[in-house]
């Protein structure tokens, strides 16, 4: 996709609070998601994904692989990767059939979640011809942070799920 359709995605994922970096390769992708954990101050939870196995588990003591809910219950950060990014709304889709992913990306206050720009897709109508109901029993879609609003209009964040989300964007990569 090109950059203007990345710029799109950026500003629609940031309208709605979520904060994305964009990084060229893995090791720089790495490098920003240890520092930020190390910042955090808390422990943090890894789902299985391509980025992780082809990056190593990193060596953070506050870290585990073990997703349980008790493990994403306690986190400060859920890490996990998603299958496609939406550049008309700046959201994110994930295949979370496995329970590991939908453990990760909602338990914890905060969410990292990894995305390569190949998987960058217009909109939904490109991201439904290629999802295969055989494959994918459970679509999550996240477009920003967790919010909610009462009757009045009084928006709270974070109340049923995440209330920060950090997306690593990883520019170019494997489909």
């Amino acid at each position: 996709m090109p950059e203007a359709a990345f710029e799109t995605f950026k500003a629609r994922a940031e309208a709605v609070s979520a904060e994305v970096r964009s990084f060229g390769g893995d090791a720089e992708a790495m490098d920003f998601i240890l520092g930020f954990l190390g910042e955090a101050g808390g422990p943090a939870v890894w789902a299985p994904g391509p980025f992780l196995e082809a990056n190593g588990r990193p060596p953070l003591p506050a870290s585990t692989f073990e997703v349980t809910q008790a493990s994403a219950a306690a986190a400060a950060v859920g890490v996990s990767e998603f299958d496609w990014a939406l550049a008309d709304t700046g959201t994110l889709v994930q295949d979370a059939s496995a329970p590991e992913q939908r453990l990760v990306s909602t338990l914890p206050p905060v969410h990292v979640a990894i995305v390569r720009g190949a998987n960058l897709l217009p909109g939904l109508g490109a991201l439904l011809d290629r999802v295969k109901p055989e494959k994918a029993s459970y679509l999550a879609f996240v477009t920003g942070p967790s919010r909610t609003a009462d009757i009045e209009r009084v928006l709270t964040i974070g109340v049923h799920g995440p209330g920060r989300l950090v997306i690593v964007y990883l520019e170019g990569g494997r489909a």
